[in-house]
């Protein structure tokens, strides 16, 4: 008797079972309708659903299309003329155009990838029309905008129109609706163009040709990409009982929220949660193994590595940052490693190496980073010496050694020029450290505010007081000629002249620029020679 009954009821679910997704079949066959559930936040009702990659390409508009802003609307950027009428009405980051490539490369190349659902407000003819029947008196709405349907008794799930009588707009997830629909452009044209951030042609192209040659890919997988499924979350333009005004502050309001909550993320918190660039994962896991970045246990061990800032201040105790770091493994092994690169000759993004590289690579660096540790300068942290009093200008707060060693625009200057000759021009690294602590026990790191350093001019801005990040690329020579690694008598010719016209300023007496040697002196441009080799 109990078997039979527990038949029966087993069959009357597999009947309703079958019964439900006949109805919701038959429902969603329907190209007008996607099945959704509602949410409810506050005053804000939505539905969530999902919808193929190819429809919201074609059927979801940019916010700054929304009829509210159409008068001061640019069709060419597809961004919000900003005057004194728009300045309070919308405020969001203009579109940047140039991720476009970069986004539907992401979706077209990486296996795993991944979308957030897409905010959109959907609208009808009826809201932009006073004189619409949908419209009561005062101007308030007598319907909602939103054509729901309930599929169940509580009507928490059903199905939303989204015909053609509706239109929809993107409030949160822009640049995803970008990507995507750059992703269609490539699929349906076979070619996809490459432009700036304010929509201008960089006279680029990415073929699909050149993702297939690049990535291995089959027409038949990418073709197929135009019918993945993303979350996307609907709200009404209009809601029953509402005036036009408040309708729009409503909107407004929810399209403001939305973006100022999406905090951009720090460089560093970039590279920490970067797992497809191969110098952000080793640089990383050497920031946390390697015995010169990491942190101790002991008292009062003050951390090495700066995880979320690009930069240093006077006071930190920190030795570099995570974004230096990733600056560091590119420059050392980007030779080396030269297809974990972005190929920017094509337009095409990196993928993750594979784990044999990602190890290889690791080694390598933790090798570089041994060496490192055997200088003067980084030893002296061994005994207690705070990173700061090595960083600190003389004419700082609290003094310092003003060693470049110290501050990541040096650090990377000094590992590019590594780079380059270890894997370039095949030097030896036990060599190469050998000629650097020598020059490291001759002060040749520090002091870089005194005439006397090679670095006057070039890491350190002699007239602001303070370190100059664009002298890098010229650092970077100078290491290499100091190394030996410049034969041809040009290239030095052009490393001196940079050098000169590096530590040239202008006098703010005589409105005249005047050239320091080494010695402090001023002299002629010419007179300016370069060091000795090391």
């Amino acid at each position: 008797m109990d078997q039979n009954l527990t038949r029966q009821l087993l069959q009357q679910d597999t009947e309703e079972k079958e019964a439900l997704a006949l109805l919701l079949e038959r429902h969603l066959s329907r190209q007008e309708q996607i099945f959704v559930q509602k949410t409810q936040m506050g005053n804000t009702q939505g539905y969530l659903g999902s919808v193929s990659l190819e429809w919201l390409a074609s059927r979801v508009r940019f916010a700054s299309q929304l009829p509210l802003f159409r008068r001061k609307y640019d069709p060419i950027t597809d961004n919000i003329i900003r005057d004194a009428e728009t300045v309070e009405e919308l405020q969001q980051r203009p579109l940047d155009w140039s991720r476009q490539a970069h986004l539907a490369q992401y979706l077209a190349v990486v296996r795993n990838h991944k979308f957030p659902p897409v905010l959109v407000v959907i609208s009808s003819g009826w809201v932009n029309d006073p004189h619409a029947v949908e419209w009561g008196g005062n101007r308030r709405a007598l319907v909602s905008v939103d054509d729901f349907t309930s599929l169940d008794q509580q009507d928490r799930i059903g199905l939303i129109n989204i015909g053609e009588d509706y239109s929809i707009f993107a409030l949160d997830g822009q640049h995803r609706l970008m990507g995507i629909q750059g992703l269609m452009e490539l699929l349906k044209t076979g070619k996809l163009e490459v432009y700036n951030k304010y929509k201008k042609a960089t006279g680029s192209m990415i073929t699909i040709d050149d993702l297939i040659e690049e990535y291995h890919l089959d027409v038949a997988s990418l073709q197929s990409l135009s019918q993945e499924k993303i979350g996307i979350e609907i709200i009404p333009a209009v809601i029953q009982g509402e005036t036009y005004e408040e309708a729009r502050r409503r909107v407004r309001s929810i399209f403001v929220h939305v973006n100022r909550m999406a905090i951009s993320l720090s460089k560093g918190q970039l590279v920490l949660l970067n797992e497809d660039d191969g110098f952000a994962i080793i640089s990383r896991r050497l920031a946390i193994t390697h015995s010169l970045l990491k942190d101790r246990d002991e008292h009062d061990w003050n951390p090495r590595v700066n995880w979320d800032s690009a930069t240093i201040s006077n006071k930190s105790t920190v030795l570099t940052t995570l974004q230096a770091l990733q600056d560091m493994a590119e420059g050392y092994l980007g030779d080396k490693f030269s297809h974990w690169k972005n190929k920017d000759k094509k337009n095409l993004i990196a993928l993750r190496p594979d784990d044999q590289e990602i190890e290889e690579g690791l080694e390598d660096l933790q090798e570089l980073f041994d060496y490192l540790a055997s200088l003067p300068s980084y030893r002296q942290l061994e005994q207690g010496v705070k990173s700061f009093e090595l960083r600190r200008f003389s004419h700082e707060t609290g003094g310092g050694e003003g060693n470049m060693l110290f501050r990541p625009v040096g650090q990377i200057a000094l590992i590019q020029a590594l780079g380059f000759l270890v894997f370039r021009k095949e030097f030896d690294l036990k060599t190469i450290f050998k000629k650097l602590i020598y020059f490291d026990e001759i002060g040749g790191f520090s002091n870089m505010e005194n005439s006397q350093s090679l670095w006057y001019g070039i890491l350190y801005d002699p007239m602001k007081k303070r370190i100059q990040v664009s002298g890098k690329k010229l650092a970077s020579r100078l290491f290499i000629y100091l190394l030996g690694g410049v034969n041809d008598e040009f290239e030095k010719a052009e490393i001196r002249k940079a050098l000169a016209e590096a530590r040239t300023i202008k006098d703010a007496a005589t409105n005249q620029e005047k050239t320091i040697d080494f010695q402090g002196k001023f002299v002629k441009p010419r007179s300016v020679g370069l060091p000795d080799i090391l």
